[in-house]
Order: C-alpha cells, then sequence, then structure tokens
C-alpha cells in the first residue's frame, strides 16, 4: 500500500508518474531504509521539512547501488504528486538551494516543455554551491547553474532517463515562448553604448587624420603609399615564408615517418633472415648428426664384419692344417704315422713296383696287371 501511487494522480505521459523512474531503480528505492522509515505518509506539506534537511543530491551509489535521500523525495513527490503551486514555489524558494533542486528535478519530469523552459531557465543566474554524490559513493562539488544545464541539455541525470523536450528554437518558432531575455542585458546594453562612444571617437580621429594627410604634398602622399604598399608586401611575404615553412615542416615530418616506417620494415626483414638463418642452421647441424652417426654405425659395422672374417679366417686356417700337424697335436699320432708309411714301403718293395732298375720296375708292373708275381734279383 505505501508504494502505489495517489488514485487522484494523474497520468504524465501516458503512464503511472511512478514509472518515470527505471524499474531497477524504483525497486532499490522501495527498499531502502530512508524511503520505509522517512518517507512513509508524507504529504505535500510535510515534504517540504524532508526537502529542507537535505544536504547533497545524486542518484544511486556504491556497490548495490543504493539510493539517495534526494533520489527517494523524487519519487515521494511522483507517488503523491502535488500541486503545480506547490512546485514553482520550490523552484522560487532562494533559501533553501536543495528544495530548489528537488522542485526544478520533478517539474523536468512531469511538467509541459513551456513551463520547464519559463521555470528552469531563470535558475542560470544561481551560482551558488551544492554537494553531488557520485556513483562511487564520494562527494564532489557542483553548482545549481550547472545541474539546471544538464536538466535543459542532457537525456540523463541522477540515474533517471529524463523525458524529451523540444527545443527552444522550435518553440520560439511556433510562437509559445519569447525570445529568452539575460539578466545581463542591462549590462550588456551599457557594455554596447561605450563601444558605440568609442567607436565614434576612433571616427573622429580618422576624419582628423584624413583631413590632416589630405592637406600634405603629392610627394609624401606617394610616400606614405609607398610604405604601406611595401609593408603589405611584407605581410604577404611573411605569409608566404611562414606557408613556406610550414609545408617544410609537413615535408620533413612525412620523410621522418616514412624513414621510421623504412627503418621498422629493414629491421623486421633482417630478423626474419636471421631467424630463418638461424633455422638453417640448426637444420644443416641436425643433418651433419645424422651424417656423423650413420658414418659411425658404417664404421662399426665395417669393425665387426671386419672382426668376424678374420674369426671365420683363423677358424678354417685351424681346420685346414696338415696331417702331422694334426698328428703332432693329438700326441701318438707320429708314431703310428711312421710305422704306416714302413708299412707301405714294404707293401711297394714287396710288390716290385719300386725296384730302383725302372726296367725291372715297368715288368712287375705289367706282371702285376696280370696277376703274376714279381721278379726279384
Amino acid at each position: 500500500m505505501a508504494n502505489r501511487t495517489d488514485p487522484a494522480a494523474k497520468s504524465i505521459r501516458g503512464t503511472n508518474p511512478q514509472n518515470l523512474v527505471e524499474k531497477i531503480v524504483r525497486s532499490k528505492i522501495y527498499q531502502n531504509t530512508y524511503w520505509k522509515e522517512q518517507c512513509f505518509g508524507l504529504t505535500a506539506e510535510t515534504l517540504v521539512d524532508k526537502a529542507m534537511e537535505l544536504d547533497h543530491i545524486g542518484g544511486t551509489y556504491g556497490g548495490n547501488r543504493k539510493p539517495t535521500p534526494f533520489m527517494c523525495l523524487v519519487m515521494k513527490m511522483l507517488q503523491i504528486q502535488p500541486e503545480k503551486d506547490i512546485v514553482v514555489e520550490f523552484i522560487k524558494n532562494d533559501d533553501y538551494k536543495y528544495v530548489r533542486v528537488l522542485g526544478a528535478f520533478y517539474l523536468r519530469l512531469t511538467g509541459i516543455d513551456s513551463d520547464i523552459y519559463r521555470y528552469l531557465e531563470p535558475l542560470y543566474n544561481d551560482y551558488r554551491k551544492v554537494r553531488r554524490k557520485s556513483p562511487d559513493g564520494n562527494f564532489m562539488l557542483t553548482h545549481v547553474d550547472e545541474v539546471i544545464d544538464e536538466l535543459l541539455t542532457r537525456d540523463y541525470s541522477c540515474d533517471i532517463a529524463l523525458p524529451r523536450i523540444k527545443k527552444r528554437w522550435t518553440l520560439e518558432s511556433l510562437g509559445v515562448l519569447d525570445a529568452r531575455k539575460s539578466v545581463l542585458e542591462d549590462d550588456f546594453e551599457e557594455e554596447e553604448e561605450k563601444d558605440e562612444m568609442e567607436q565614434d571617437g576612433l571616427e573622429e580621429e580618422v576624419a582628423h587624420e584624413k583631413d590632416y594627410y589630405r592637406a600634405r604634398s603629392p610627394a609624401r602622399e606617394r610616400e606614405r603609399d609607398w610604405r604601406r604598399d611595401s609593408h603589405r608586401h611584407r605581410d604577404r611575404d611573411y605569409d608566404r615564408d611562414r606557408d613556406y615553412d610550414r609545408e617544410r615542416g609537413r615535408g620533413r615530418d612525412r620523410e621522418r615517418d616514412r624513414d621510421r616506417d623504412r627503418d621498422r620494415d629493414r629491421d623486421r626483414y633482417r630478423l626474419r633472415e636471421e631467424k630463418e638463418y638461424g633455422y638453417e642452421r640448426e637444420r644443416d647441424r641436425e643433418r651433419e648428426g645424422r651424417e656423423r652417426d650413420r658414418r659411425d654405425r658404417e664404421r662399426g659395422r665395417r669393425r665387426s664384419h671386419s672382426r668376424s672374417r678374420s674369426r671365420e679366417r683363423k677358424r678354417h686356417g685351424r681346420s685346414s692344417m696338415s696331417p702331422r700337424r694334426h698328428e703332432a697335436e693329438d700326441g701318438n699320432a707320429p708314431e703310428e704315422s711312421k710305422k704306416k708309411g714302413k708299412k707301405e714301403k714294404k707293401e711297394k718293395k714287396d710288390d716290385g713296383t719300386d725296384h730302383p732298375d725302372p726296367e725291372i720296375a715297368e715288368a712287375n708292373r705289367i706282371r702285376a696287371s696280370l696277376g703274376l708275381k714279381p721278379l726279384k734279383l
């Protein structure tokens, strides 16, 4: 019940007045302790006392976006919707600046375009200081005229989206508003009068000088014209030299930038080449390592092959020894071989084929082939 809008309140811009505040900010206000304790049961008459107690303005602040008392009172005014005369009295109050800012903020939310410009523009002349609470919770110093300028020119103020209003020149063209008249207009008129008087005095002096120079000789007039032309040419030459120096400086800046870009590209290309050269050296080093390993393996393989061949050669050498060497190694083999040799010699001698006489030996062979006994002489 405490958060409901007054049944007698009128809809503003086609909606509930409390809907002018975003739902998130509205829920934060409803949950705030100041709203529950200080704003409960306030009326248009008792609201003034709470507004006089304000010491700063602002929207929401802190990590949990806690609303300020100023924001809670704005919400309460939207809820009870006070009469226009009360709001105007808030704005015209010169004693309490925060009451004036509260009334101006509420009128900016609910008023029509012509009333907003009519009642808020005179507040541009209020230069009093006000404290404002920033979103991070710190206080900052501002002025009443700055707050009014924010209300008239910005789309957001104190975390609330301000309704759109027409531009002043549009309302002036429609005849709704008169041309704005500044409070300082009288001072401006006095300054303009002084300027006009000074201008008139200068014109009189110039006219007097013209009369004086008009009475001078033609030679002096030509000399004066020549000096004026020389000064003009000098100024023109000075301007040309200044433009030339400026263009030359720009050209130097362009060349410096171009040289810097070229040096940067050269350094980048050199780094890339060094990196590629490092990769190639690493690749060649790996290739040489692989070739060295392969040669070592081939050399080891050849050494093992030569050792195996030498072993085979030794083994074959032992197996191809002479019978006598084998017999010498066996121990008893020489005696047996000697006996065998004597027997064979005896058999040959008995056979007669080994006779010293070759003719007898040939005859014995023939006889042996015929099965006859050999001749013995």
